[in-house]
C-alpha cells in the first residue's frame, strides 16, 4: 500500500474486525469483549499480521479506559454513594482486599518477590465492571439482593481502581535504590494536579460549560466534553499519575452538574468504540509464542484466579445473605479477571516489575477467565432453575412488585415546572431535561435538579432513562421539537405514555397524529377560570359557574377530536366548528329556560328536584 493509503488502512482493518468478531461473538453468546479480543488476536502480529506492532495503538487505546471511568465518576453522585456507603466500602472493600490477600498468599507460598505478588494479585483481583454490570442489565436483575450487591462491589473497584494503578509506580520506584527527594517531589506534583482538578473544577467547569451551552452549537458541546476529559488525563500524565485518574475526578465533580447527562449521551459512543479499540489492542498484545511456551503456567494462572475468587465469593454470599438462588450469579460475575487487570500488567511492565512473558501469560489468563464466563454462567442458570424449581420461589419471584418508573419532563420553562412541583408534592421525582442554560442556572438556585440535555435527541431520551420511564411530559416551548419528540417517542417507545402540551389547536392536531392521547392546551383551562370568575362576578353561584366552566370544557375537547379526522380540509373544519357552537349555545339555552321555568316552579311550591333539570 502506498504511502498516502496507509493511515487509512489502520482504521479499516480495526473497524472491519470489530463489526465482524462482535456480532458473531455475541450470536454466540460469548460478548462483545471476547469478540474484540479475539478479532485483536486474529489482525495481530501473532497470527494474521494486518497490523505492525505499533506501541502508539495501546497508548490511543487507553483513551477508552480513561472514557469509561469519567462515565463512571460521572455516576457517582455524592448522595448515591452515601447512600451506599456501607456495601460498597464494607463488602467491595471484602471482596478486592480478601480476594487479592488470598491469591497474594498463594503466590508468595510458590516464592514470587512481594512487590511481583502484591500487584499481580491485585491486578487479578479487579472483576469486570463492564461485564457484570451489562449482564446484570440482560436479564433485569439490577433490583435482586445480587444485582445491588454485585453493583457495590463493582463500584468500590472503580474507585479502588485508582489507588492501585497509582500504587504500581511507587512499588516500582520503592524496587529502584535511588529514591529521596525525587519520589516526594513526583508525590508534591502530583498532589498539587489533584487539588488543581478538584477546585479548578469546582469554580470553572461549569460557568465554562454554561458559556458554550449557550452557543447552541451541539458539536461544540461534544468537542468540550472530550477536551475536558482529555485535558484531565493529560495534566495526571504530565505528573506521572494515571491518567484515568484525573477523568475519574473531572466525572466526580460533574456527577451533580445539569450538564450530565448530555455529556454522557455525547461521550457514550467514544467510550464504546474507544474501549473496543482497547480490548482490540489487548487482544493484539497476547503472544501465542510466549502462551505456548508456558501453557502451564497460563492453566494455572486461570485456575488459582477462579478457585481463589470463588472461594472468598461464595463465603462473602452467605455472609451478605444473599438468597440462594441468587448466589451463582454473584460469584460467578464477580469471579472473573477484569479490563482494570489489563491496565494494571500494562503499567507494571511499562515500570519493569514484570516482564513481557508474565505480562502475556497473565493478560491470557484474564482474557480465557472472560471466555469462560458465560460457560459458567450458563451452569449457573441450571443450578438456579433446579434451585427455584425445588423451592417453588419462581412465581414469588416473578410477584415482586417494579421499581417505580420515573417521568421525565422535558422542558422546564413556567409550564414544566408547574408539573413538576405538582408531582413533587406528591412524591414523586421526575428528570427534567432542557436547553436553556441560562433558565437551568435559574432554576437550581431555587433547589430544582435539571439536566442540560436536547429532548429531540434519541441517544439523549435514552440516557435519561425514556427505556424505562413510565411517562414523559412534553412542555417545551418550540411546536416543531415538540412534535418531534412525541414521534421519538411513539417510534423507539412505545410503553411511554406522553402527556403533551400544546400551544394552540394547529399544535394539538398535529400531537394527536403523533400518536399522543394526553393533550392539554397550555391557555385554555386559564382562560375558563377567567371566564368563571366572570359568571361569578355576574351574579351567578360558583358551583353553577363551575359546572359550567367543565361541561364547556368537556364539549370542546369532544368537538376538537370530532375535527382531528378532517385535518386538511378547511370547508369542513370550519363546518365542523360551527355546528359545534350552535349544538353548544342552543343547549345552554335550553338548560336556562329549563332552570327558569323551575325557579318559577319552586316559587309556586310545587317543589320540582333540583338536580332534574334537562341535559344534566
Amino acid at each position: 500500500m502506498n504511502h498516502h493509503g496507509a493511515w487509512l488502512q489502520l482504521p479499516l482493518v480495526f473497524l472491519a474486525a470489530a463489526v465482524l468478531a462482535v456480532p458473531l461473538a455475541r450470536y454466540l453468546r460469548l460478548g462483545s469483549i471476547l469478540g474484540y479480543l479475539v478479532a485483536g488476536l486474529l489482525i495481530g502480529p501473532a497470527v494474521l499480521g494486518l497490523v505492525p506492532n505499533s506501541s502508539a495503538i495501546p497508548e490511543v487505546a487507553e483513551l477508552g479506559v480513561v472514557l469509561m471511568l469519567f462515565l463512571v465518576g460521572l455516576e457517582l453522585e455524592p448522595k448515591r454513594l452515601w447512600a451506599m456507603r456501607r456495601p460498597i466500602f464494607g463488602w467491595g472493600s471484602v471482596q478486592l482486599l480478601g480476594c487479592a490477600a488470598v491469591l497474594a498468599a498463594v503466590g508468595l507460598a510458590l516464592g514470587t518477590p512481594w512487590r511481583l505478588a502484591v500487584v499481580v494479585s491485585l491486578g487479578l483481583a479487579m472483576s469486570s465492571t463492564a461485564v457484570a454490570l451489562a449482564v446484570l442489565a440482560e436479564r433485569n436483575l439490577g433490583r435482586t439482593t445480587a444485582g445491588e450487591s454485585i453493583l457495590s462491589v463493582a463500584l468500590l473497584q472503580d474507585i479502588a481502581a485508582i489507588p492501585v494503578l497509582a500504587l504500581v509506580p511507587i512499588l516500582a520506584a520503592h524496587g529502584d535504590s535511588d529514591g529521596g527527594d525525587g519520589s516526594w517531589f513526583a508525590a508534591a506534583k502530583a498532589i498539587g494536579a489533584i487539588v488543581t482538578i478538584v477546585f479548578g473544577g469546582r469554580l470553572l467547569l461549569r460557568p465554562a460549560l454554561r458559556w458554550i451551552a449557550t452557543s447552541k452549537t451541539p458539536e461544540i458541546f461534544t468537542a468540550a466534553a472530550l477536551l475536558l476529559v482529555l485535558g484531565t488525563a493529560a495534566l495526571m500524565q504530565l505528573v506521572g499519575l494515571s491518567m484515568a485518574l484525573g477523568a475519574f475526578l473531572a466525572g466526580v465533580l460533574l456527577a451533580e452538574s445539569e450538564y450530565r447527562r448530555e455529556l454522557e449521551t455525547d461521550l457514550e459512543p467514544f467510550k464504546g468504540l474507544l474501549l473496543g479499540l482497547f480490548f482490540i489492542a489487548v487482544g493484539m498484545g497476547l503472544d501465542l509464542k510466549a502462551v505456548a511456551a508456558q501453557p502451564g503456567l497460563v492453566a494455572s494462572l486461570v485456575l488459582a484466579l477462579l478457585a481463589c475468587k470463588i472461594l472468598v465469593l461464595a463465603l462473602m454470599a452467605k455472609a451478605m445473605k444473599i438468597p440462594l438462588v441468587e448466589r451463582p450469579a454473584f460469584v460467578i460475575l464477580l469471579a472473573q479477571g477484569g479490563e482494570f487487570g489489563f491496565v494494571v500488567f500494562q503499567l507494571a511492565q511499562s515500570n519493569g516489575l514484570i516482564d513481557a512473558a508474565q505480562n502475556s501469560a497473565l493478560v491470557a489468563a484474564v482474557a480465557l477467565s472472560l471466555a469462560l464466563t458465560p460457560l459458567l454462567l450458563t451452569g449457573g442458570d441450571r443450578l438456579m432453575s433446579q434451585k427455584l424449581a425445588r423451592r417453588g420461589l419462581r412465581k414469588q419471584r416473578d410477584a415482586a412488585p417494579p421499581p417505580p418508573a420515573p417521568v421525565i419532563i422535558a422542558g422546564s420553562g413556567r409550564y414544566g415546572q408547574v408539573v413538576g412541583r405538582m408531582l413533587r408534592a406528591n412524591g414523586l421525582e421526575a428528570t427534567l431535561l432542557d436547553q436553556d442554560a441560562e433558565a437551568i442556572e435559574g432554576l437550581r438556585r431555587f433547589g430544582w435538579t435539571v439536566h442540560y440535555g436536547d429532548a429531540t435527541r434519541l441517544d439523549m431520551l435514552k440516557t435519561a432513562g425514556a427505556a424505562t420511564a413510565r411517562i414523559l411530559v412534553i412542555a417545551v416551548d418550540d411546536i416543531g421539537q415538540s412534535v418531534e419528540i412525541a414521534e421519538l417517542a411513539r417510534e423507539h417507545f412505545p410503553k411511554l405514555t406522553v402527556v403533551a402540551r400544546a400551544r394552540n389547536v394547529q399544535h394539538y392536531y398535529q400531537l394527536r397524529e403523533a400518536g399522543v392521547q394526553h393533550i392539554e392546551r397550555e391557555t385554555f383551562d386559564a382562560a375558563l377560570m377567567s371566564a368563571r370568575s366572570v359568571l361569578e362576578l355576574t351574579g351567578m353561584e360558583p358551583y353553577a359557574a363551575r359546572r359550567q366552566a367543565m361541561r364547556f370544557r368537556r364539549h370542546n375537547i369532544e368537538v376538537l377530536e370530532q375535527m382531528v379526522p378532517l385535518q386538511g380540509d378547511e370547508g369542513a373544519l370550519i363546518a365542523a366548528a360551527k355546528l359545534g357552537r350552535q349544538q353548544f349555545e342552543q343547549q345552554m339555552a335550553a338548560e336556562r329556560e329549563a332552570e327558569e321555568a323551575h325557579r318559577r316552579a319552586q316559587r309556586q311550591g310545587w317543589g320540582a328536584h333540583p338536580d332534574s333539570e334537562p341535559g344534566a
